[in-house]
């Protein structure tokens, strides 16, 4: 998978730029708030089909402008396409490959794959299991986009059983009953096809993970992965339909408790995936820089997963992230990182004598001056 060229119109703080990548390692520097951070989102949305960072994809308009809109060219299994997007205040995204408008976003994601890391990636460990699901989902999206039609179908149903819970906390006909009885039927099913999908990637990806983060460590310390449901599966997540069969118990058993709080208690919405250093909870007892570690080896260990699965590495895309570690962990990111495509921010100007090779520019106020040859 190699990013190619990117076109931004409108797009944040970029009027009107584009960009052409190095296969190998391209270099964006300059100060903050310049717009940096931006043309790497601009890359990243092809990937994940929104922003990682905006609530509103308002938000992603220039100000002053009535739309914004990306243009995308990448190499994939050895032949070009494009990818355009849209995007206008008040509507949906409208999406377009090799100048064919898509019925569905959906349809986009898988098309170019890549990794992000960032600052604000340290959440995966240290925040709640909304992060560590998001994880999950954005990285098997890519590589299964049934996975995202399979998500967002669960997400619909989960809302109409609650918009149903809601409605019953003031009195429950027999016909309520029966509806919330056929929701239920409908989240279990649906729930343990995302279950299943995600303990599998978990499981692979533990291995990959673990075996990085020794590396890194000089097999002094040990991290494993495991997903962990709501419905106390025990782990075994390779029958669906027993799976599924734990999921509707949960959901028809506690269905006072759910009309009392108004919302479904059970669910894949409710997992989480345990991250365990040295066999304790590392959300709990691992230090910044372990949690740090833990998030870069998990990030390596997503684009191998992505390289065993398709047959090439995606994109990765380092925003910033080198600065905030220290000489070894740096190194051994830089090392591995290597035979493949690597887009950088950077204000730290040092960067491109450390990383050589490819392309770089200077960023200000949106604008990308491109730098001579490294």
């Amino acid at each position: 998978m190699i990013c190619k060229r990117i076109e931004y119109t409108d797009f944040r703080n970029i009027v009107n730029e584009s960009i052409d990548f190095s296969p190998e390692t391209t270099i964006l520097y300059g100060k903050n708030a310049q717009g940096k951070t931006n043309m790497l989102e601009g890359v990243y949305i092809f990937a994940q089909g929104k922003s990682h960072r905006a609530g509103k994809d308002s938000e992603l308009i220039r100000f002053g402008a009535e739309r914004a809109k990306l243009s995308l060219r990448y190499e994939s299994g050895g032949r070009e396409n494009t990818l355009s997007l849209v995007i206008e205040d008040g509507k949906r995204k409208t999406t377009y490959k090799n100048g064919i408008k898509l019925d569905r976003l959906s349809e986009m994601i898988g098309n170019f794959r890549a990794v992000l890391f960032s600052p604000e990636h340290l959440a995966i460990v240290k925040a709640g299991p909304s992060e560590r699901r998001a994880f999950l989902d954005v990285a098997i999206s890519q590589l299964r986009p049934v996975y995202m039609r399979t998500l967002q179908r669960y997400n619909m149903i989960l809302f109409q059983r609650n918009s149903l819970l809601k409605s019953m906390k003031y009195g429950a006909s027999p016909s309520l009953t029966a509806s919330l009885e056929a929701w239920s039927e409908q989240l279990s099913e649906y729930a343990a096809r995302v279950a299943v999908v995600r303990a599998e990637y978990a499981e692979k990806l533990s291995g990959m993970t673990s075996e990085l983060y020794s590396d890194m460590t000089g097999s002094r310390e040990s991290v494993s992965i495991s997903y962990h449901g709501t419905s106390r599966i025990g782990g075994d997540y390779g029958d669906e339909a027993r799976v599924r069969s734990i999921y509707r118990r949960q959901l028809t058993e506690n269905t006072d408790r759910e009309i009392l709080l108004g919302s479904t208690q059970y669910g894949v919405h409710k997992d989480d995936v345990d991250i365990m250093l040295n066999g304790r909870e590392a959300k709990f007892f691992a230090s910044q820089g372990q949690q740090r570690s833990i998030v870069l080896t998990l990030k390596l260990a997503e684009g191998e997963y992505s390289r065993r699965e398709t047959g090439e590495y995606p994109v990765f895309l380092l925003d910033d992230i080198l600065s905030e570690l220290d000489p070894a962990r740096r190194s051994y990111i830089i090392s591995g990182i290597k035979d493949r495509q690597v887009i950088i921010t950077s204000c730290d100007t040092s960067v491109k004598r450390r990383i050589r090779g490819g392309l770089s520019y200077y960023v200000k106020a949106g604008v990308p001056t491109a730098a001579k040859e490294q």
